[in-house]
């Protein structure tokens, strides 16, 4: 049962709950997010969208968005949040803005790394705020009374493997070639937990909401896609009438579905893409359907708790800047020069070796005038005694371990990319191990571990 408790002793069920969706297509020619290659909308695979869930117990609403994008830096995401507050008529300190992290949908910044359409991004910018506002107003329209369960899943094999190896050679490196000899051993361990909430309505649909840390890039190419979390939505709710399915990606950080020693089926409908992974749109529909298989699997055993109260609570964690050594700066700008002028076949790096070449080089040179520290804002959500904490970046898988083992809580889903898409958030072992996302991140080693002391501090303040 739940840990809040009226006077007497008894919880009462207070909860209502409503859900949206909204199509966000962008149109063709945008710029597409997620690599240091020039790509261009050419077509859709399948469309884009955005999901709210807004919840509460009497007072005024919290709203829960998930959205179909590579990620929306914290200042878009705070224009974002004030816009859907102005339009439902709550505080934007309500709003619990997520980012699924699909590399198939289009820019939402023109501070990238290669020419683009700046009119177009301008316009779909501006586009998918009213789109948000207008999911979120629709998901408040629609409240009603709800009783919420919750268990965890287990994903299945084939799904999800730690991407950062060590090397037989005592390098580090980030989606190594699939069967290089020179792979040792991973370097972190999965966390194979799939928190799983239901929201029934007796005067309106179920609401499935899942939490699960995997990159959403498992389709590579030109053509518009959700990837695997839209098989996965799609899926759901094919199979459970009157449900519909929201998303919010995990601890994925370090996390992708590349088996880097594939067998027997494992290469069935699916390549090697140019930064050495497994992607097709083979690849995303299995593991769309496998992890909505999981939540098939228990979603009929979930547990009922009454929920008498919401909450919503927003900390500021101070974390130390990746500023560079001036001996750094000559060899990135050379590689920043080479790269922005189209000429990387001069940088001596191919694959995903030349993606954390230039993704260095990028910090380096944004970082040679500081600042000394960044400030990222960590947002609490309490259902009962269900816990959300949005991290605003990418978080290793190991920061949601630890956040989940904190005491007295029914379940804690740690979220990616909520209210900001601030950059990877590696262990400190990762920044002495090396990798992609530890060179090309603009924090100093302990921002994880600041992370996970401030998320532990909020959900300490959410217990009251």
């Amino acid at each position: 049962m739940s840990a809040f408790k009226n006077k007497g002793g008894i919880t009462v069920n207070q909860l209502l709950a409503g859900f949206a969706r909204v199509n966000i297509d962008p149109p063709l020619g945008i710029a597409i997010a997620g690599y240091y290659v020039p790509r261009f909308a050419s077509g859709f695979l399948d469309s884009l969208e955005a999901s709210a869930l807004a919840l509460s117990c009497g007072e005024e609403p919290i709203v829960l968005l998930s959205v179909d994008s590579c990620g929306i830096r914290r200042a878009l995401a705070d224009d974002y949040r004030a816009r859907i507050a102005q339009a439902v008529g709550i505080p934007a300190q309500n709003i619990f803005l997520s980012a699924t992290h699909t590399h198939t949908g289009p820019l939402n910044t023109t501070a990238d790394h290669f020419e683009m359409d700046v009119e177009l991004i301008a316009r779909y910018v501006e586009f998918l705020g009213g789109r948000l506002a207008d999911a979120a107003r629709m998901a408040v329209s629609d409240l009603k009374p709800a009783r919420m369960g919750f268990i965890v899943g287990w994903a299945p094999e084939r799904v999800a493997y730690i991407r950062r190896y060590r090397m037989k050679d005592g390098s580090v490196c980030t989606c190594p070639p699939v069967g290089d000899p020179n792979i040792d051993h991973p370097l972190g361990t999965l966390d194979q937990r799939v928190n799983v909430l239901r929201f029934d309505r007796p005067k309106g649909d179920t609401i499935v909401l899942m939490n699960y840390g995997l990159h959403a890039d498992t389709i590579n190419g030109d053509r518009i896609s959700p990837d695997w979390p839209g098989w996965m939505r799609r899926t759901v709710e094919k199979t459970l009438d009157g449900t519909n399915c929201i998303f919010f990606n995990g601890a994925e950080g370090d996390v992708g579905s590349t088996h880097v020693f594939p067998c027997g089926g494992d290469m069935n409908d699916t390549e090697i893409s140019f930064d050495n992974e497994m992607k097709s749109p083979g690849m995303a529909r299995f593991v769309g359907r496998a992890l909505a298989g999981t939540i098939l699997q228990v979603f009929d055993k979930a547990e009922y708790v009454d929920v008498d109260s919401v909450a919503i609570l927003h900390q500021t964690v101070t974390v130390a800047a990746n500023v560079p050594s001036p001996e750094e700066l000559p060899l990135a700008h050379k590689y920043h020069e080479l790269h922005h002028a189209g000429r990387d076949d001069e940088i001596p790096y191919r694959s995903m070796e030349l993606t954390t070449v230039l993704a260095k080089a990028e910090r380096i040179c944004r970082m040679e005038h500081g600042p000394a520290s960044f400030e990222l804002e960590l947002t609490g959500v309490r259902i009962g005694n269900i816990a959300m904490i949005g991290i605003p970046g990418e978080p290793f898988t190991e920061i949601g371990v630890q956040i989940k083992a904190t005491d007295g809580w029914d379940m804690i889903l740690p979220c990616c990319l909520t209210n900001g898409s601030e950059g990877y958030f590696p262990m400190r072992s990762a920044f002495d191990e090396g990798g992609y996302e530890a060179l090309s991140s603009k924090y100093k080693a302990g921002v994880a571990e600041d992370i996970i002391t401030g998320a532990k501090a909020m959900l300490a303040q959410l217990r009251g």
